[in-house]
């Protein structure tokens, strides 16, 4: 069997068991598999990113509980797996996590610093190949076909260098999943986290997939979940019963894809240039509000925050989404289709106000968010203005100005009164 030290990279071959020591540093910590060497579709996934971050830069949190979030109100971003073990997880409320966990150390996001390490590590990956696929600040697609010819060796050893690197280099570990396509590179990468290496061949893809459940699938929520398990689909291998026209009946699309990812199918590239799909940002209170001022202050920040960062990358929006978390959790989503896209603040603000208006009296309020979404190049953007608000095309204008004033003087210099609440 064809194996790898992650530690000195040697490579060598393994007897079909496990526990194989490398022949050279001793180190159990070794890959083996039988398609090893002709494997070449991978997913990289750096290991508790934010509070691994923090870690690194201050010693003294490293055998601390270190939860990165946004204070009571908020909600966890991340934690370190020694909170991960008291059953702290992303995206939970901070009032559930600290009852889990009321010795952890809460860090506030520090988005410089995660943004500085993801661009060390992406420069890492960019010297193995140009076909990468970023889906966040800390994983990555990463396609290394044809890679062997330039570095002297095949993609496994590549990776294995890449997460030495950062280990060595950065003082942060990532975890790797090898495979034949992308779905089962991202299974195959959280299979052994953190610091992990996994190999899914496509000998034994079926097998493999088969007593799984589907919940692996990726988008596949609670809500899919359900909805498979109403039919009788629990695992793959449920799944892999149905006939493909019998799963579009049943599912729409879904059922398409469905069929195919039973049967380890996935034949959608590693995209290097995959385009944005929305922008949105959104804030948490300290405290659940009703007032309609704060609120309508907030949707104006939110709006600017979303304008600008179109702005920056060129890109406008022909959606405007509006998001609210209620003081129970539930969430509400509205969104409206604009005539022409638009990446002006004051026309992002308003579609949303005019959401949130229609929305009624349904608060208070934990959170509030705005996206901008079917997004495209900015020079197709508010050509035609508003027919029935003969004030947008002057509004427009002043905002320019002010995008003008902002960019030589500073984003304080000139503040709208509603910023202000």
């Amino acid at each position: 069997m064809q194996a790898l030290c992650r530690d000195c990279l040697t490579e060598f071959t393994a007897p079909a068991r496990r526990g194989a020591r490398c022949p050279s540093c001793r180190s159990p910590r070794v890959v083996a598999h039988e398609e090893l060497r002709s494997l070449s579709i991978a997913h990289m996934d750096c290991d508790a990113f934010y509070a691994s971050v923090e870690k690194r830069d201050n010693p003294e949190l490293a055998a601390k509980p270190v939860i990165i979030g946004g204070g009571k109100r908020g909600v966890v971003s991340t934690a370190c797996y020694v909170a991960r073990i008291r059953g702290v997880r992303s995206a939970m409320p901070m009032f559930q996590a600290m009852k889990l966990c009321p010795d952890a150390v809460v860090i506030k996001p520090r988005m410089s610093a995660y943004v500085e390490a993801s661009r060390a590590i992406r420069a890492m990956m960019e010297e193995m190949t140009p076909s990468i696929e970023p889906l966040s600040l800390d994983e990555a697609f990463l396609d290394l076909t044809g890679t062997e010819r330039l570095h002297g060796h095949p993609p496994a050893v590549m990776l294995a260098r890449l997460v030495k690197r950062m280990r060595d280099e950065l003082g942060l570990t990532g975890s790797i999943g090898l495979s034949h396509n992308k779905f089962l590179a991202k299974i195959a990468s959280d299979m052994d986290k953190p610091h992990g290496f996994s190999v899914i061949g496509k000998a034994e893809t079926d097998d493999f997939l088969a007593p799984k459940p589907v919940r692996l699938i990726w988008g596949v929520g609670a809500a899919s979940q359900a909805a498979l398990e109403k039919a009788g689909i629990h695992t793959f291998a449920d799944l892999r019963r149905w006939e493909r026209q019998d799963l579009v009946a049943r599912f729409g699309s879904m059922g398409d894809r469905l069929w195919h990812l039973a049967r380890g199918q996935d034949r959608r590239r590693v995209s290097a240039n995959a385009p944005m799909k929305s922008i949105s940002n959104e804030t948490t209170f300290f405290e659940d509000t009703s007032d309609p001022d704060l609120l309508d202050g907030h949707l104006w920040r939110l709006a600017e925050k979303v304008s600008d960062r179109a702005k920056a990358k060129e890109l406008a929006g022909r959606t405007v989404t509006l998001k609210l978390k209620q003081a129970n959790f539930a969430l509400i989503s509205r969104r409206h289709s604009l005539r022409d896209a638009t990446q002006l603040a004051d026309r992002i603000y308003r579609e949303a106000r005019s959401l949130f208006e229609a929305v009624g009296d349904r608060g208070p309020y934990r959170l509030i968010g705005v996206g901008l979404s079917d997004l495209i190049p900015a020079t197709d953007a508010d050509r035609s203005g508003d027919l029935l608000d003969p004030g947008a095309v002057r509004r427009g204008q002043a905002e320019r100005a002010t995008d003008s004033i902002r960019a030589r003087f500073g984003p304080e210099a000139i503040l709208k009164g509603r910023a202000l609440r």
